[in-house]
């Protein structure tokens, strides 16, 4: 039954959903379902459409939702690119606070920190680098994130 409907279906799905390729897929998706439901022969040409137009429907939702939450984060991804001076005004701010903080350490426990936090180095490069051990790269970065998280507790009390 399914080879002999299967040209129609695939066009009849292919009207809802504009696109040869998925029209094929859901045809398929169709005679999949229908095979383990194993429908009566007297309603199955009946059953094959109205599961063929279901399906297709929903894949339509699906795609959708897809493209809605595509053009959200694309829209996000815009606002985040190009803030307004405002939030440039109140992240500078803020942060300002925190520059001044990172200012106060000593000059090998900043540049650790800079270096491990703005420039991406391992540990073990920066210890290199600087001639020192790996557990001193440790302790000033302990050092240097205790300032950071302190900062942050006093800022987020605000």
């Amino acid at each position: 039954m399914f080879l002999g409907e299967r040209p129609r279906l695939v066009q009849r799905i292919n009207r809802l959903v504009d696109n040869e390729a998925e029209a094929e897929d859901l045809a398929q998706d169709t005679f999949v379902k229908l095979w383990h439901r194993q429908p009566r022969a007297d309603d199955s040409v009946g059953l094959l459409y109205r599961t063929a137009h279901n399906l297709a429907l929903d894949h339509l939702r699906a795609q959708k939702v897809r493209q809605r939450h595509q053009e959200g984060a694309q829209a996000e991804e815009q606002d985040d690119a190009h803030p307004s001076p405002e939030a440039i005004a109140a992240t500078l701010e803020r942060w300002g606070g925190l520059t001044a903080e990172l200012d106060a350490l000593p000059a090998r426990t900043r540049r650790i920190f800079l270096l491990n936090r703005i420039e991406g180095e391992t540990y073990a490069a920066i210890a290199e680098r600087l001639g020192v051990s790996v557990s001193t790269v440790e302790k000033e970065m302990m050092r240097a994130m205790r300032v950071c998280r302190q900062w942050q507790r006093r800022h987020d009390e605000e």
